[in-house]
């Protein structure tokens, strides 16, 4: 079934759901107006004229083109050192700039910032790139110029990452690689992947994790993306590797130093992917409103009616609850404290609800709902993936349990 979806694409945000103070700094607070210009104007008009939705995905030619654009207004490179550009903002400005862009439902928000394919996927490299590695990788993503991916998890390698069956076997001046990558987010328009191999010795009982640059078009190299993810996208593919040669200069730092290289910032990335959860909540409240405001039953807006009411209430209060957590962790994230399990907790907490938000809003519209090309349904099965993604609800649960019991 499809259906044409009467919501727009891009919601305002002009009136809150909720009158709330800003968290955030002026500065802060002048990204979140210039981008909301940028997303509701110059790039809901290039949605529409390339019939681009939430699955509906944009060719890699028009992404670039909108990574450009946003490199040109100073948006695309915000969260990279200051001496590349960055605006070397908080990680609780990060986290309101972020939560805007998903909130106005563009279907673009995931690229604004260049999040699956630029520079926030290299800002953690900087300090351990190579002045080569800088000219050939690093400053042409941060320039928009090429889009990279990073290539951990494999079939056998999930919430264990360490469990690496791709090898990295040095011979002279390069390194053969051979292995398969599986659920690479941005792979599919990637030039280049930020690749983790195993240089342990064969058959070592020793696991040792090492990071590479990796050419995406260079020999033996092949990406798979001919399938799509439960919310209908294709911003995920396989990275295939057979016997590619990566010279030794594209190591990224020392041998054996990969897998902290990857886990390095895990607390803060852990909670960089709240804000994404939280705009799209909001995104499913605010349609569930709406439509319960506009639609008619025995005579008067379903809005009226108490059922509908409390759930829309149970809806905002989870919203506020989860928005208020993911704020408190980037607070104390940015007083120095290691928040390791508040990370955990928010991305958990955080993902159940929204997830909880966008089951409601579905059950507020009732058969408009479950049509496919009704945004709220996009929401519903987007929102189901984030219980998933970047770590199960489960493993969060095992590192609060773990901070928690330490002694």
């Amino acid at each position: 079934m499809h259906a044409k979806d009467s919501t727009p694409i891009a919601t305002s945000l002009t009136s809150p759901l909720l009158e709330t103070p800003f968290e955030g700094s002026p500065r802060a607070a002048e990204l979140i107006a210039a981008l909301q210009d940028f997303l509701h104007g110059e790039l809901a008009g290039l949605a529409r004229q390339h019939g681009i939705d939430h699955e509906n995905s944009a060719s890699k030619d028009l992404l670039r083109q909108v990574w450009k654009r946003s490199h040109a207004l100073g948006f695309y490179g915000m969260t990279l050192p200051k001496a590349m550009g960055g605006e070397e903002l908080s990680v609780l400005d990060q986290v309101l700039i972020k939560e805007a862009i998903y909130s106005s439902g563009s279907p673009f928000a995931p690229h604004v910032l260049g999040e699956l394919s630029g520079p926030p996927r290299i800002g953690s490299l900087v300090r351990k790139a190579t002045p080569r590695q800088m000219e050939q990788f690093i400053l042409p993503v941060a320039r928009a110029e090429r889009s990279i991916c990073f290539a951990l998890t494999e079939a056998q390698a999930g919430s264990d990452a360490g469990a690496l069956e791709t090898r990295a076997v040095l011979e002279g001046e390069h390194y053969v690689l051979t292995g398969r990558k599986r659920f690479i987010s941005g792979s599919p328009f990637a030039d280049f992947a930020v690749l983790m191999a195993s240089t342990a010795p064969e058959n070592s009982p020793e696991r040792e994790i090492s990071a590479f640059f990796v050419d995406l078009s260079a020999p033996g190299v092949k990406v798979v993306s001919g399938y799509k993810t439960m919310a209908g996208q294709s911003h995920t593919g396989d990275i295939h590797l057979n016997a590619v040669r990566v010279p030794v200069a594209q190591l990224i730092g020392e041998p054996g130093r990969g897998l902290g290289l990857a886990l390095g910032r895990i607390t803060v990335n852990r909670l960089l992917h709240c804000p994404a959860m939280v705009g799209l909540a909001q995104c499913a409240l605010r349609d569930a409103r709406d439509y319960a405001l506009g639609r008619q039953q025995f005579g008067r807006s379903i809005a009226q009616f108490q059922s509908i009411q409390h759930m829309l209430a149970d809806m905002t209060t989870d919203w506020m609850a989860a928005r208020a957590l993911m704020v408190q962790t980037a607070q104390a994230l940015d007083a120095g404290i290691d928040a390791r399990a508040q990370a955990s907790m928010s991305k958990l907490f955080c993902s159940e609800k929204a997830f909880a938000i966008a089951d409601r809003a579905v059950q507020i519209h009732g058969g408009e709902g479950i049509i496919q090309g009704r945004r709220v349904e996009f929401l519903f099965r987007m929102l189901r993936m984030y219980r998933v993604l970047t770590g199960t609800s489960e493993i969060q649960r095992n590192t609060i349990a773990k901070e928690l019991l330490q002694p």
